[in-house]
């Protein structure tokens, strides 16, 4: 069973976002200015996570109840696993987008709508990226295995790069924006374009949203074929995606305080990325059980996590 989702599920889930981005855009506070609190950040990371877990514990008892207790089991591991899977390597982007709001001094309060319109932007690139992956590697079953060399030479690359800070002066985007766009000489409060003197200027928080989505198609093109090797059922690799972007907003306000501090998570990503890599190499000879799979990514995880906390206690 490579693909549980019937129409219905995927229209109520996409129901789901659409409302949830309209609530969140219209009702609780997105087009009102204010610098999200850490208290906020955490109800809202505590909100999405219980979200996802309930969607999980939802799917299973439909499934349980619908195809038998096996495939239940096995999809709700899949989402789990996928879930966690996304939700670390969402990290490493709000490493990078704190990078973004810095070297372009973006006031807190200003934030909050970039990273919207990120996130939305986000759920759009993913759904095709993920739909059209899921096509390549039901025609071309070989791919995987090009997905999984990919993932190991990302994930040493990562371990040898890992405390190389990017130059987003040598961004090639960011260079053709500047030549190509007028550029006001600083923010215009939350816009993103303004009329001066008949002519239109767009402000550096357009130059930062062009480079929060650009960041998310480098961040995709390494997370979606990771979780190609946990499942290639479309319906599991797409919700579990989602929802592991729809927290990234309150996951950035959360760490962006106190990023410093979890600064060998990148070594655990890595070794994620090489981990998985290694899984879908080895296939032909040996499969390695999705249960094995969450263990070692929690394991990867929680480890460098650990360390940043011990290797920087001394700075509290």
């Amino acid at each position: 069973m490579n693909n549980i989702g019937q129409p219905w599920m995927w229209g109520a889930f996409i129901a789901f976002v659409l409302v949830m981005l309209a609530l969140d855009l219209f009702v609780f506070g997105g087009r009102k200015v204010h610098k999200v609190s850490v208290k906020e950040a955490a109800a809202w990371s505590v909100a999405w996570i219980s979200m996802a877990l309930l969607f999980n514990g939802l799917l299973w008892w439909w499934l349980d109840g619908t195809m038998g207790r096996e495939i239940a089991n096995a999809k709700a591991v899949e989402f789990l696993t996928g879930y966690v899977i996304e939700k670390s390597l969402s990290v490493d982007n709000v490493f990078v987008f704190l990078m973004i709001f810095s070297a372009f001094h973006i006031a807190p309060e200003l934030q909050r709508r970039v990273l919207l319109y990120g996130v939305l932007g986000a759920i759009i690139l993913r759904a095709i990226m993920i739909l059209a992956g899921a096509w390549v590697v039901s025609e071309f079953h070989w791919v995987l295995y090009f997905f999984g060399a990919f993932l190991v030479i990302t994930g040493i690359r990562m371990l040898v790069m890992a405390e190389k800070e990017p130059d987003l002066e040598k961004n090639p985007v960011l260079k053709f924006a500047r030549r190509h766009l007028r550029i006001t000489d600083g923010p215009r409060k939350e816009r993103f374009s303004v009329m001066e003197n008949g002519t239109r200027f767009f402000t550096p928080l357009f130059l930062v949203l062009i480079l929060v989505e650009v960041s998310d198609v480098v961040f995709a093109v390494d997370s979606i074929p990771a979780i190609f090797a946990i499942t290639t059922d479309p319906f599991i690799v797409f919700t579990s995606n989602i929802f592991a972007i729809m927290g990234l907003r309150a996951l950035y306000f959360l760490l962006a305080d106190m990023a410093d501090r979890f600064h060998l998570l990148k070594y655990g990503l890595a070794m994620v990325l090489t981990f998985i890599g290694a899984k879908m190499l080895i296939v032909p000879w040996y499969h390695v059980p999705t249960q094995a799979s969450l263990a070692m990514v929690v394991t990867l995880i929680g480890a460098s996590v650990a360390a940043s906390l011990i290797a920087t206690r001394n700075k509290m």
